[in-house]
């Protein structure tokens, strides 16, 4: 479907007339919605600040993500290491 991105879980995440910004924000939206659902709130947040992944060229989530990392690698990196059920992948 022409003009149309889709995330990792196949869905449609947004439209190209939203706008770069809107998709970028709605991807990060689904990654800590992702992080929430394996790990709860507070975990999720401990996870990104603290847990150094060698997928992500030995950074953290929360670095990975602030250098631009894509949102979908980050995912798939936090996937791999802590072996998220495959509903949430």
């Amino acid at each position: 479907m022409p003009g149309v991105a889709r995330g990792g879980s196949g869905l449609v995440v947004a439209a190209r007339r939203a706008g770069a910004g809107t998709l970028t924000a709605v991807r990060l939206t689904e990654f800590w919605e992702r992080m929430n659902a394996q790990f709860g709130e507070a975990y999720a947040q401990s996870v990104a600040k603290d847990q150094v992944l060698a997928e992500l060229g030995d950074r953290t989530v929360n670095r990975a993500l602030a250098d631009g990392q894509d949102v979908k690698t980050v995912w798939r990196a936090v996937a791999e290491a802590f072996d998220v059920p495959e509903r949430l992948r």
